[in-house]
């Protein structure tokens, strides 16, 4: 952390969007009010659920409620129409009332650090509002025409009989909500909010990817026909039934629907450009502050975080030029011997590789697990797979993870692309850091087993954002680094600080792209592919996130352990991260002071 200025470090560890508001200062005692504690909690259970409700796939995803209700629930998706996102704001600002008058009470530091979670969430739920249409709705990321797909495809539950009827049900309502996301889109087209014309295009390829198999091998029909096989008891006739009613389906209302969005989408193509950045539009610059903010939990600008990036790199690249000199690498910059490193590490194109790197992720996580003993006492007990990313999403998609079913009926998933024809063979193990063991699924996983906290603190329902949850994998990428993982695999371990170099590059691009008037070419050019600076285009600032929480999370544990000097424990840090979840930075600050003076008290007391 030398090579940072303090005044930087302490703007990203106490300058948080919306600081202003977030964490008012609460008295501290010990004897604070049983009524006013217990009341809070029963408030902030009411409000989860109502929040919960306004959105039936995250009721899904979380498995929030039960019996009738969730029932009911797993019968719906959710409307894409302004009102219901007017409801959700007029939601957000009753709760952050109520949470004003808690604020002018007694809490316990616990509650305190929900209050403050919650009110992160609600805030930027609020502060985001002017912005909602910059980013297209329709983007190759997560837009309806590959999010409807994924969601039925993945989470919607297929264990029985009424799972069946609740994804007929769902089915139903599929066209109408993409005739609702085209109306929205068409709306932010009034207003001159259209995508740059390389993110349509390939919008425009995934819709005619999914128009092109008959409605008898549509992607919802051929979920709904394999998951249907799995269900025990389930009658032939009513199985075969529902397969004829979903062919029915899509050939009669869901191909209409994504005809009528391919209609649009080429409609509009005329009118777009190559201009990629969120300073096209007048209030740009306002909403990719906004973005920033939300995604890094600072208030660190633009120029300031373009600025991390690039002395990031330089620090980087310089560890990453060192170690190639020593395996005899001395010639060219860092990323061209990377590029000849990654070609010459290439599996044979015949037979297909893929299943044989999904086999080598899968050794690679059960390794991590075993190295991660040292390094943890809470591990999760739910199981993570690594799986093949879908075909519609392969080509746009980047790794990802998703959390495990708490009921156990899904585990924790690495979703691992491999489009090909080339493959990042020295990233292999950090990518299973990262998404899987220790990351990724340490972190998500374990807090939806503490049974400890509330049920919308373990289900995520409000949290810190991607600072938290992206940093903190990245800070397992580096633990893995700093202890040793790779000291038997020299081309992994260069694998893995590529990776740490590519999230320094993308506080470069990102920040290039949306404020400093970059084209995609230029992004391209700065050692982005080409997929990924697409990415960032559809998801201004969230890139940002991983490198800036790490560095917040180094920060934390430096601190701590120079506060506590041989009472230190690696171990016991990690606890108190993983224990927090998922929430703002400035909270897990607090967390962690917190119990670095708990940690010198006792150790004060015992010593007296």
């Amino acid at each position: 952390m030398k090579n940072f200025p303090p005044d930087l470090l302490r703007r990203m560890a106490i300058g948080l969007a919306l600081c202003a508001t977030l964490l008012p200062v609460f008295a501290q005692t010990a004897s604070s009010s049983a009524e006013s504690g217990s009341g809070f909690d029963a408030w902030t259970e009411t409000f989860a659920a109502d929040w919960v409700r306004q959105s039936a796939e995250r009721a899904t995803y979380s498995q929030y409620f039960s019996g009738a209700e969730q029932a009911a629930l797993e019968r719906q998706l959710t409307p894409q129409t302004a009102e219901r996102r007017a409801k959700t704001r007029a939601l957000a600002r009753e709760g952050l009332a109520q949470l004003d008058r808690y604020a002018a009470g007694q809490l316990t530091a616990t509650q305190q650090d929900s209050l403050a979670t919650i009110r992160w969430t609600l805030q930027r739920s609020i502060a985001s509002e002017p912005f909602e249409d910059h980013n297209f709705i329709f983007n190759q990321l997560g837009g309806p025409q590959v999010s409807l797909v994924s969601f039925m495809s993945e989470a919607h539950p297929m264990r029985n009989a009424d799972d069946l009827a609740s994804f007929m049900a769902r089915l139903e309502q599929v066209s109408l909500r993409v005739d609702e996301a085209i109306a929205r889109a068409r709306s932010a087209q009034a207003k001159g909010l259209l995508p740059p014309r390389f993110i349509l295009e390939r919008t425009i390829t995934q819709v005619q990817s999914f128009l092109l198999p008959p409605p008898a091998q549509n992607l919802f029909v051929e979920t709904l026909t394999r998951r249907s096989a799995r269900i025990d008891g389930l009658a032939a006739s009513d199985r075969q039934r529902a397969i004829a009613d979903a062919t029915e389906l899509v050939e009669q209302r869901i191909r209409p629907a994504w005809q009528r969005l391919l209609v649009w989408l080429n409609e509009i193509h005329p009118m777009t450009h190559a201009d990629a950045g969120l300073w096209r539009f007048a209030d740009g610059a306002a909403a990719y502050a906004q973005a920033l903010a939300t995604y890094t939990t600072t208030t660190l600008s633009a120029e300031e975080i373009h600025a991390l990036g690039l002395r990031e790199v330089s620090r980087i690249e310089g560890e990453m030029d060192r170690k190639l000199t020593a395996l005899g690498r001395k010639e060219g910059t860092v990323e061209s011997r990377m590029t000849a490193l990654r070609k010459e590490m290439q599996p044979a194109a015949d037979p297909d590789p893929r299943p044989a790197l999904l086999a080598r992720f899968a050794d690679y996580v059960k390794d991590n697990q075993r190295r991660s003993q040292a390094l943890f006492n809470l591990q999760p007990a739910a199981p993570v797979e690594v799986r093949r990313e879908p075909p519609l999403t392969e080509k746009t998609a980047a790794a990802h993870y998703s959390t495990p079913a708490p009921d156990g009926s899904r585990p924790g998933v690495f979703w691992a692309p491999l489009p090909g024809p080339e493959f990042n063979m020295p990233q292999m193990r950090s990518l299973t850091v990262h998404e899987a063991v220790p990351g990724h699924h340490f972190q998500l996983a374990l807090q939806q087993e503490q049974i400890d906290q509330p049920r919308w603190r373990q289900r995520r329902v409000f949290g810190g954002g991607s600072a938290n949850s992206e940093g903190w994998a990245l800070y397992a990428e580096r633990l893995a680094i700093d202890n040793g993982w790779y000291e038997d695999e020299p081309f992994a371990l260069l694998g893995a600080l590529d990776g740490q170099l590519f999230r320094a590059r993308r506080l470069v691009v990102d920040t290039g792209l949306h404020a400093k008037r970059w084209t995609r070419e230029q992004a391209i050019a700065y050692g982005i592919g080409a997929q990924e600076v697409e990415r960032y285009v559809a998801n201004p600032g969230q890139a940002c996130a991983y490198m800036i929480g790490m560095l917040r999370i180094l920060e934390l544990r430096d601190a701590a352990q120079k506060d506590l000097g041989t009472r230190f424990s690696l171990k016991a840090f990690h606890d108190v991260v993983l224990k927090a979840g998922s929430v703002p930075m400035d909270v897990l600050s607090q967390v962690v002071q917190r119990w670095v003076s708990e940690q010198k008290l006792a150790a004060t007391q015992l010593a007296s």
